[in-house]
């Protein structure tokens, strides 16, 4: 843990509410400026990143226990978080503390000026992105326009998971596979795009394997996609409201394929949601749709509060916490920051990784390009596109 007490000197700052005064040289030097008793951060989580940060979420109070006393825990789907929060706000009486989400919901909120402005503003109190995060990463991170700092990252997908037992012709191009939809009705499926990484994965990497105009413009470049989609559509029954439920009906033997990605693909093995035997396909020509999930802190909490978040953060960053993020393969693989290799992580997050993960993805992810997912505010009328032209009617 000498590593951590290092990170953790190097990145902490006092904060005087939230009008940060310019720091004197050294300044990272200070201890965090502790509340007048320790506080209860309530987190919630957007799209199932608990699952990666619990513990390392957990491992701030047990090291700061002036600071906070515990947390609270709870979850909401991101369609439904942003319109509670700008209530809450609205009201004067907020109750959330620290927002851990996708690109979803930042997005939203970002639209609907949710969240405090942590980069430029106060980012004498963070660690600088350009020297921690993976480029990848950084490149994910800057999409949340300074409002929010990236926690985890995948190169994600869009990949096709299926039973070799039940797909003897496996679609290489995404014409076989609008073909085999067409010959297997209603064994394909994917979750709505708002609520569903993979779902959202799948529309954003189809510009890329059809040939669209602007793979970057939803509305006026992507005339193949929509139509493909929309004839896609004809051949699936139904869109679940979470990638979740495609796993279960992949595993229960109702679906043959659906649309995953490196982590939904691992962890759900490790799971035995679904078989062990599943396989893999990635289509020909297709480009990475890479992944984050990210902190944010509502407009709204206490100066004291907004204090001790920015040493959360500071502390979420760190690589000795990173390494808890390979998790079980859930966000394959997972660490935004850089030099976390495998090795730190967890034993049990070693051998999940070793049984489940698949060697394939290091070719994988050496060959095929990586874009980065559409700017939020495109993100919103992609999903609003969706909604409206393709699955609207068929949501669950």
């Amino acid at each position: 843990m000498a590593q951590d007490s290092i990170n953790r000197r190097h990145f902490i700052g006092g904060v005087a509410g939230l009008g940060v005064a310019a720091h004197a040289p050294g300044a990272f030097a200070q201890q965090l400026k502790l509340p007048a008793s320790p506080l209860t951060l309530s987190v919630i989580d957007v799209g199932g990143a608990l699952a990666l940060v619990q513990t390392p979420l957990e491992n701030y109070p047990k090291k700061n226990p002036k600071a906070v006393s515990r947390m609270v825990f709870t979850k909401a789907p991101a369609p439904e978080l942003p319109s509670k929060i700008k209530a809450q706000q609205n009201a004067g009486r907020l109750d959330i503390d620290l927002v851990i989400g996708g690109l979803d919901v930042l997005s939203a909120g970002i639209d609907q000026k949710l969240w405090v402005d942590l980069l430029p503003r106060l980012q004498a109190e963070l660690p600088k992105p350009d020297d921690i995060y993976l480029k990848p990463a950084l490149a994910m991170h800057n999409l949340g326009q300074g409002q929010a700092m990236a926690m985890v990252y995948y190169p994600s997908g869009p990949l096709l998971e299926y039973m070799p037992d039940r797909v003897k012709q496996v679609p290489t191009t995404a014409e076989e596979l609008l073909a085999w939809t067409k010959q297997n009705k209603n064994r394909f499926f994917y979750g709505r795009p708002a609520n569903s990484g993979p779902g959202r994965t799948w529309i954003m990497g189809l510009p890329y394997l059809l040939g669209d105009k602007d793979p970057k413009d939803p509305e006026k470049g992507w005339e193949k996609t929509w139509a493909y989609l929309k004839e896609l559509g004809e051949n699936i029954e139904y869109y679940p409201g979470g990638t979740g439920q495609t796993m279960k009906e992949l595993g229960d033997g109702s679906r043959d394929i659906i649309v995953s990605t490196t982590g939904w693909d691992i962890n759900p093995r490790v799971l035995g949601i679904v078989p062990k035997e599943a396989k893999i396909q990635a289509l020909k020509g297709f480009h990475w749709v890479t992944d984050a999930q990210y902190m944010m802190i509502p407009k709204g909490v206490s100066d004291e509060k907004l204090n001790v978040l920015l040493d959360l953060i500071r502390h979420m960053l760190t690589p000795e916490q990173q390494a808890y993020t390979y998790d079980e393969g859930y966000f394959y693989p997972g660490p935004a920051v850089k030099d976390v290799p495998l090795s730190m992580a967890p034993a049990s997050s070693q051998k999940a990784i070793a049984e489940y993960g698949r060697p394939e993805y290091e070719k994988l992810i050496a060959e095929n390009p990586m874009e980065t997912p559409l700017n939020p505010d495109k993100m919103v009328i992609a999903f609003r596109i969706w909604d409206e032209t393709v699955g609207g009617a068929k949501k669950k």
